[in-house]
């Protein structure tokens, strides 16, 4: 019996398809999105030396809840302060396999508003 792929089965599959094409340097890190149902997170990593330069996540700014595009739009706006802070002002954006809607999009409006440029 063929067992059918679950959809966050798919979604990694994507990933790795989209991770082919991305890879994050000194100059343009890359801003990797995760999220769960109840939360958001976000890391800014520098795939060359396989390190995570920044992060944020609704778990980490305590938000009531984290699961809505409203608070996805906090954690953009953080992490692009974060950002400013270490000088970074370009970055690959990395949607992590997720369609570019609603949260995932929100996120990243909040990003660019607050600066980051991708």
């Amino acid at each position: 019996m063929i067992k059918k792929e679950s959809s966050n089965d798919l979604r990694l599959r994507r990933h790795a398809r989209i991770r082919k094409n991305i890879s994050g340097d000194s100059e343009m890190p890359r801003l990797n999105v995760f999220r769960s149902n109840k939360e958001i997170y976000v890391q800014v990593i520098n795939d060359v030396e396989g390190k995570t330069l920044a992060s944020s996540s609704s778990v980490a700014l305590k938000l009531k809840n984290g699961g809505n595009a409203e608070g996805a739009k906090l954690v953009g706006k953080d992490i692009a302060e974060k950002c400013k802070n270490l000088k970074i002002t370009k970055v690959v954006f990395d949607r992590g396999g997720y369609l570019y809607h609603g949260r995932v999009q929100a996120l990243a409006d909040a990003a660019r508003e607050n600066g980051l440029e991708f």
